[in-house]
């Protein structure tokens, strides 16, 4: 198993449940590439990756079906899965497993605010100290169901927070609204949304931010005007992560 060391300055990739996981798929295929990629519970028996995070007690997929449609899948991957399996309780029905190192992380965070799994697996990227961190899956949330939505996004986004603010580059899925990465640049500031000119926040070739009126955007940029195509006659590439 690689040392928590070896990852400080990597590349990684967290590919939780959530819809906006396709926008992974559809990276990869684009050949994006990741020193590692973390994944969330059952997205393990799915797609290739390096680590797993799966913080409820291994029984709860064994000897239960609390887990619902998630109980067949976890089970055959708990009981062959070689690791490392992050989790909160070892078992020996399961090879893989890893106790999550839960004092360094709350020692270094400072807190005990870790109220979900994709949390737990930001919070070891923060640990580590990766360079940058693309988040996709972590959506807790959906635009066309606002009588729905998942826990856990603030406490997501909270540990994300701590991470820009160490340094590290964190991307997150554009069909996402963890971060607001779905919500349109313009709609982004709330108040200034509302103007006729809508103020925007851009980053320069030195990180650095700013903000732009999106008229004065618009100008510099010398956006094209995009004429329709057909679907699968020109090559376009994903759209990037959204960028903090």
């Amino acid at each position: 198993m690689k040392k928590i060391e070896d990852l400080k300055g990597k590349k990684v990739a967290i590919v939780a449940m959530g819809a906006s996981w396709h926008d992974f798929c559809l990276s990869k295929t684009h050949s994006a590439h990741f020193d590692e990629v973390w994944v969330i519970n059952s997205v393990s028996g799915v797609i290739f990756h390096d680590r797993v995070f799966m913080m409820d007690p291994p029984a709860r997929f064994l000897d239960t079906e609390d887990a619902s449609n998630q109980t067949d899948i976890m089970t055959d991957v708990l009981k062959k899965h070689k690791g490392p399996i992050y989790t909160c309780e070892l078992d020996d029905r399961c090879p893989g497993l890893v106790e999550y190192p839960i004092e360094e992380v709350v020692k270094k965070g400072k807190t005990n605010y870790l109220n979900n799994t994709v949390a737990y697996a930001v919070a070891f990227a923060y640990l580590a100290e990766v360079g940058e961190l693309n988040l996709y899956g972590a959506d807790f949330s959906y635009k066309n169901n606002l009588h729905y939505a998942e826990a856990g996004r603030a406490c997501v986004e909270y540990w994300l927070a701590k991470c820009i603010e160490q340094g590290m580059k964190v991307g997150v899925a554009n069909t996402s609204p963890t971060l607001d990465a779905n919500v349109p640049s313009e709609e982004k500031l709330y108040g200034y949304h509302r103007l006729a000119d809508p103020l925007l926040v851009l980053t320069d070739e030195n990180g650095e931010y700013k903000t732009i009126k999106k008229s004065e955007y618009l100008k510099k940029a010398k956006q094209p005007v995009y004429e329709p195509i057909m679907v699968g006659r020109h090559d376009v590439a994903p759209p990037e992560p959204n960028v903090w």
